[in-house]
């Protein structure tokens, strides 16, 4: 069965369900995006107080004559992704919408019955938000690994790129592989173009992460951290890793199937320290699990630095979480972090052509 999945896909003929053509702005589109001063944001209400500050913020920072002035290589940003420039509400993350799929849907894939019948219990859940139970939680987790064990990592980002065409839930002319936050890839070109090193410091899946963004964003792979599978050899048996010889004539690295090390809240700043080595000046994030990383990019004293909170209370177009939204906005003000109204600072989110669902 898994041969029969790989010839899919390295013939062309892997689908993951049909699709209706896209009106919202293409990738080629989105990754055209060029912001360089001020006058050139078109997605951002022209009187937003937030756009005013990231701007006066840059243009300081980058000014030689400023006391505020930051030498290139240490303007360094960090963006979440889910939520933060890419769709995180549709209604639920891309790799688990991706998980049900693979294991309901994905004719090429002989999911484990007892797979089947747990993801067939808690899709309703999941899809309807009214909770799991604590062993479902844990479940759920492991599963979300487990459905590609074997997998090579090339194999797996192949699986991604599929599954990107499909559509969005909850919207209409929206596929996956299109869903980013149009006022945010402004804010990310608009940052490179001054000679800011941009990090995702993602608690999504580093190989998903590094489909989705791909040739969206000038951000190179290894500027891209997020949860790590965990691999394994063909060969490696019950060798200890770091004891192990890798043979490339007999062996390939594969998912191993056991539960994602999880890149989320104080891990994000272990990533940080380990994979960039500096303290970020900008940090951009969406939840509680990006609060740490705020915090630790304003505790900069070196330069001066800014955390900027995105809100989900757009309801007209976005899925969005209004009573969510009120509580991260007070919690920001009593942080000191600066927030991203999508309501009332964004002229549009995904493009006028992508509709909520009624």
């Amino acid at each position: 069965m898994k041969k029969k999945f790989l010839a899919a896909i390295l013939a062309g003929l892997f689908t993951v369900g049909s699709f209706s053509i896209s009106d919202a702005a293409t990738r080629e589109e989105i990754s055209a995006i060029k912001v360089t001063t001020a006058s050139d944001f078109k997605y951002w209400n022209e009187d937003s107080p937030t756009l005013k500050k990231i701007v006066d913020f840059v243009e300081d920072v980058t000014n030689p004559a400023s006391k505020n002035f930051i030498p290139i290589g240490d303007r360094i940003a960090t963006f979440d992704m889910d939520g933060t420039f890419y769709c995180e509400t549709a209604p639920i993350y891309f790799q688990e919408a991706m998980f049900f799929y693979r294991a309901l849907e994905d004719k090429n894939f002989n999911a484990p019955k007892e797979m089947v019948n747990f993801a067939k219990k808690i899709k309703p859940k999941v899809y309807n938000k009214t909770g799991l139970t604590p062993a479902e939680n844990q479940q759920y987790f492991k599963y979300l690994t487990k459905a590609y064990t074997g997998m090579t990592d090339e194999e797996y980002r192949a699986y991604v790129r599929n599954f990107m065409q499909t559509n969005e839930d909850g919207f209409t002319n929206l596929k996956r592989g299109e869903a980013f936050y149009l006022p945010m890839v402004e804010i990310i070109s608009y940052l490179t173009e001054n000679n800011f090193d941009v990090y995702i410091d993602s608690a999504c899946g580093v190989s998903t992460t590094r489909e989705i963004v791909g040739d969206i964003f000038p951000i190179r792979y290894d500027r891209i951290l997020g949860s790590d599978f965990v691999y394994t050899s063909t060969g490696m048996g019950k060798d200890v890793p770091s004891k192990h010889f890798f043979d490339r004539h007999k062996e390939k690295i594969i998912i191993s199937g056991e539960p994602i090390n999880e890149n989320a809240k104080t891990v994000k700043i272990f990533s940080i320290m380990n994979q960039i080595g500096k303290k970020p000046v900008l940090a951009f994030g969406n939840s509680s699990g990006d609060t740490s990383m705020f915090e630790y990019t304003l505790t900069n004293d070196k330069y001066r630095s800014e955390a900027f909170y995105v809100l989900c209370d757009d309801t007209e177009r976005e899925l969005g979480k209004p009573a969510r939204a009120e509580k991260e906005k007070a919690l920001s003000e009593k942080r000191g972090y600066n927030t991203i109204s999508m309501k009332n600072d964004w002229k549009t989110i995904y493009g006028d052509n992508v509709k909520v669902e009624k």
